[in-house]
C-alpha cells in the first residue's frame, strides 16, 4: 500500500474524526505512478513554466511531486527564499549519478531514472508515461500515517533483489506566495507548491518489510506543509539512484 496525496473530502473528513488533533491519519492505499524531483530556482529566468508543471503535478492525486530549490542563482540579483545548500547538493549527487558535466535549472528527475529539461512539459509526461506501471515504476508498496504522536512509515517487500538503499524522509512547506523583488523574475508574484525545506535519511532498507516510527512533532517542525517518503537505491558511491517506492503526506495541522 502507497500513499497519495490526501483529497479534500478525506482531510475533512479526518478532521471531523478527530484526526487532524493527533489521533490517526493514513494515506491512501493505491501507488503513485511517479516521483518527479524539480531543481528550481526564483531567480532563474527559465523556471515559471517548470514551476507550473510542478504545481500541476503536486495538485494531483497520483504523483509525488517535490521542488528542490537551489541556491547557485542567488548572485543573479534575488536570493531565492526557499532554497538551500542541501538542495543544491542533492542536484549536484544527481549530476554525477547521469554523468553530467554541470547542474542546471529548471532540471526534472524522474523516478530517480531519468533527467530532462523541466520546463518540458511533454517530456516529463512521457517519462512519467513510459515508466508507470512496469519495472522502472513504483514497485514498493509505501504507506505513511499518523498515528497518535508518532509518523509511521510501512513498507512491502521487494520481488526482486535490492541494491544498497535507503527510506529518504523528505519535508517540504505548504503553498507559498512569494513576490520577486529583484533578478530575472522582478515583479512575478508566484505560490510555489511541495518546496523541500529538508531531508534524511531514516535507515538502510534491505527490501524487506520495514516499519518505522518517526516523532510527529520533528516532522512538523521540520516541515509545516508534510512530508514525503522515498525509498530510493543508492550507487556503489552512495549516490542516489532508482526511486523504487514513494508516499506523501500532508501535515494534519497544515
Amino acid at each position: 500500500m502507497t500513499f497519495l496525496r490526501l483529497s479534500t473530502a478525506a482531510l475533512i473528513l479526518a478532521i471531523a474524526s478527530g484526526a487532524a488533533a493527533g489521533n490517526f491519519v493514513k494515506s491512501s492505499a493505491s501507488r503513485p505512478r511517479a516521483v518527479v524531483e524539480l531543481f528550481t530556482s526564483q531567480g532563474c529566468g527559465f523556471c515559471p513554466p517548470a514551476d507550473a508543471l510542478l504545481a500541476d503535478l503536486a495538485r494531483s492525486d497520483d504523483v509525488v511531486a517535490l521542488a528542490y530549490h537551489v541556491d547557485y542563482w542567488d548572485y543573479l540579483g534575488w536570493r531565492d527564499t526557499m532554497a538551500s545548500p542541501e538542495n543544491t547538493a542533492r542536484q549536484q549527487e544527481y549530476s554525477r549519478t547521469f554523468g553530467t558535466r554541470s547542474v542546471f535549472t529548471p532540471q526534472a528527475v524522474v523516478n530517480g531514472r531519468v533527467e530532462m529539461n523541466g520546463a518540458k512539459r511533454g517530456k516529463v509526461e512521457a517519462a512519467m508515461r513510459r515508466m508507470a506501471g512496469g519495472p522502472d515504476g513504483m514497485i514498493v508498496d509505501v504507506t505513511v500515517s499518523y498515528e497518535g504522536e508518532a509518523m509511521v512509515v510501512e513498507t512491502g517487500a521487494a520481488d526482486r533483489p535490492v541494491r544498497n538503499a535507503q527510506i529518504l524522509v523528505v519535508y517540504f512547506e505548504p503553498a507559498t506566495q512569494v513576490r520577486i523583488e529583484r533578478g530575472k523574475n522582478a515583479g512575478r508574484a508566484w505560490t510555489y507548491l511541495n518546496a523541500v525545506s529538508g531531508f534524511h535519511s531514516a535507515g538502510m532498507w534491505h527490501g524487506e518489510k520495514t516499519r518505522i516510527e518517526l516523532p510527529k512533532n520533528a516532522i512538523a517542525r521540520k516541515g509545516a506543509g508534510g512530508c514525503a517518503v522515498l525509498v530510493q537505491e543508492m550507487d556503489a558511491d552512495n549516490l542516489p539512484g532508482a526511486i523504487l517506492g514513494a508516499a506523501i503526506l500532508p501535515n494534519p495541522g497544515s
